[in-house]
């Protein structure tokens, strides 16, 4: 449990397209600019995939480099994490490039998934290649975790030795293949982290993100929200979001539960920041 919420803002992803939806930010002008919004508003750390100039993912550090240039000018105490997903690109050398930019974290999923339409294929070995590149280059590993199995690799890496104090944990629920947003599978999941040095946030995929970020509110966790995990409004899906939308939501959520936001400075001083 965080003593302050944790707001991981996730505005792009790799799935959202402008066909899908006109909100999601793809160009790096695009995508700085609603970092920059969602900075003003209060976020604590930003989650960025970068799109090429046909709008599908890429691992070109030149691009990262654009992004995170504009958001380290616009928002100078923002955590800065970015993806290493292999889905689209399964190359160690493009994967793990965007970890040579030094950003502050680098999102590690922890196993091999399916998602609705696709499959993530993160073998051990790239897994723990990706691991040992992040502590080389002192950048902090953003867990991703789907089931149970993804924790349980998370605190074998630990005790590895290839992830250090302080700790970082993204539990994702909704998914089809991995853990509901069920209370039961979320207090199970939850149970599996402890310790003071862990810092956990909880987001769901589609319909289900206001129900996981409302009740990991409620309970002292951090959240993730962002167009990459939930492009609607309502469950109903007749309202498209904005990023904005979603997060007045979630600052809403914290004030009802008279929580108090983990500002970006408060997040990197407590580790979470490569020196850069």
């Amino acid at each position: 449990m965080n003593a302050k919420t944790i707001i991981n803002f996730s505005p792009t992803g790799m799935v959202p397209t402008k066909a899908m939806t006109p909100h999601v930010p793809i160009t790096p002008a695009e995508i700085v600019e609603q970092v920059h919004e969602a900075y003003e508003l209060g976020i604590t750390l930003v989650h960025i995939h970068a799109r090429d100039e046909d709008g599908a993912a890429t691992w070109d550090p030149k691009v990262y480099q654009r992004i995170f240039e504009g958001v380290r000018r616009h928002c100078p105490e923002l955590v800065i994490g970015a993806s290493t997903s292999g889905r689209n690109f399964p190359e160690f050398e493009k994967r793990s490039a965007v970890i040579e930019l030094r950003p502050d974290m680098c999102s590690l999923t922890l196993s091999s998934l399916n998602f609705v339409a696709q499959a993530s294929p993160n073998p051990p070995e790239m897994i723990r290649d990706l691991a040992q590149k992040m502590k080389e280059y002192g950048v902090k590993p953003e867990f991703e975790c789907f089931d149970l199995g993804m924790i349980n690799y998370g605190l074998y890496l630990i005790r590895k030795g290839l992830a250090e104090k302080p700790f970082y944990w993204n539990l994702f629920f909704g998914n089809i293949a991995g853990m509901q947003s069920s209370l039961a599978q979320i207090g199970v999941a939850l149970a599996e982290i402890r310790g003071e040095d862990h810092y956990v946030a909880l987001g769901g995929i589609g319909r289900s993100q206001l129900p996981v970020n409302a009740t990991a509110i409620a309970n002292g966790y951090g959240v993730r929200t962002g167009l990459e995990d939930n492009i609607w409004f309502d469950p109903e899906e007749t309202i498209k979001a904005t990023n904005t939308d979603l997060l007045k939501r979630v600052h809403s959520l914290i004030e009802l539960h008279q929580k108090q936001l983990l500002t970006a400075a408060e997040f990197r001083s407590l580790g979470f920041y490569s020196g850069r």
